[in-house]
């Protein structure tokens, strides 16, 4: 198993043409998982805004590269093919057209970052114990994104679960599959399990919260209320509380949500008179519908 996960990372006969169609296929996938409606807020739609699987892309390539030079040049061709690919897919599909190429500003820069990034990642591929500083940073990189796939997870579980163990799954291949060195082995197993608990224990201590005012009184849904009031959902996604708007110089109903889905809110007068309204929360998005009174 170990020898089949080293031979992934550098065993393979990269040649041009068959980076051209992985950056091809690559950028295809992405502009797919972007564009499909069923895919958003997944893990399958994190390809199209985040660098999780692109740096295993360009690990892959820098490890299956002749030299530096190859390594660069490999690295900085797969992405000026793939990342303009992955919007130009989607400009008949998107309501922005070929305003989406405004987002390709911030790729581009990325992608000339990648020359000097392939060259000097190639020298990982010497197995000396310094080469785990060259890979370090995008260890850490990753950690980083696993923090925010966790905390999404728990908010919406199990949306974006599958990124968040696709990063920890790749630290430790980076690893294991590239140094044979004991020395390097032992520091970036060791940092990699540091990164690991601190990421989850990090994701525990500060989790995600949705802050908002969900309605003003007397508002769009009609509905007056004040501070006499009571406020609660059904199920609990969180807090209510009722709070005067100093700027609105009126009450709001606010509301720190600390899970997504369906449920019910409900506003209850001294008199009993209760004003239901439907929830739908998501990732700081909600839609909310005016159900009914009752008495």
């Amino acid at each position: 198993m170990l020898e089949r996960i080293r031979k992934l990372f550098g065993g393979w006969n990269l040649t041009w043409p068959k980076l051209i169609i992985m950056a091809v296929l690559a950028g295809a996938y992405t502009a797919a998982m972007a564009i499909l409606p069923q895919a958003q807020n997944t893990s399958f739609h994190d390809i199209a805004v985040s660098f999780e699987v692109w740096i295993l892309f360009g690990i892959l390539i820098i490890t299956n590269s002749r030299t530096p030079r190859d390594s660069a040049l490999k690295c900085f061709v797969f992405f000026l093919i793939s990342q303009p690919l992955v919007y130009l897919i989607q400009v008949p599909f998107a309501s922005m057209g070929w305003g989406l190429f405004v987002y390709y500003k911030y790729w581009f820069l990325w992608t000339i970052l990648t020359l000097p990034m392939g060259f000097v990642g190639w020298y990982m591929k010497k197995d000396r114990w310094w080469g785990i500083l060259i890979l370090a940073p995008m260890l850490i990189f990753l950690a980083f994104h696993a923090m925010g796939f966790l905390t999404e997870a728990a908010y919406w579980f199990p949306r974006h679960l599958l990124s968040a163990i696709f990063c920890f799954v790749t630290m430790i291949l980076y690893v294991i599959g590239i140094f044979r060195n004991k020395i390097a082995l032992r520091i970036g197993l060791a940092l990699d399990v540091i990164l690991i608990a601190l990421t989850i224990a990090m994701a525990v201590i500060d989790p995600m919260v949705y802050s908002t005012d969900l309605l003003v009184s007397g508002g769009s849904t009609g509905v007056q209320f004040d501070d006499s009031y009571k406020a609660w959902m059904e199920p609990d996604l969180g807090e209510v509380s009722i709070v005067y708007e100093e700027s609105l110089e009126d009450y709001a109903l606010h509301v720190n949500l600390r899970k997504a889905g369906k449920t019910q809110l409900i506003l209850e007068a001294q008199d009993g008179q209760r004003e239901i309204f439907d929830l739908d929360v998501k990732y700081y998005t909600y839609d909310l519908t005016h159900r009914n009174s009752e008495e």
